[in-house]
């Protein structure tokens, strides 16, 4: 019951700077370790197909797309 308290307060946290972030970088990375949070929380809670679709469509595929179209705009390739 800790472990996922403690969980709930990270993807929160993460969360939050991902909405209020300037950078679009640290808002993609962010919300790519949220899904992967939320996929251990799947996992402890005995449901592995939730989890492993999370894990690999919401942190990779998705992740990935975000951080690419920011490459590829003007305004991600001035922030870094």
């Amino acid at each position: 019951m800790i472990i996922q308290t403690g969980l709930f307060l990270v993807i929160s946290a993460l969360t939050i700077i991902a909405i209020f972030s300037k950078r679009l970088l640290i808002a993609a990375v962010s919300l790519g370790l949220v899904s992967v949070f939320l996929s251990i929380i799947f996992f402890i809670l005995d449901a592995p197909f939730a989890g492993g679709f999370e894990l690999s469509i919401g942190a990779g595929l998705i992740s990935i797309l975000f951080i690419m179209a920011i490459s590829l705009t003007e305004k991600g390739k001035h922030e870094s």
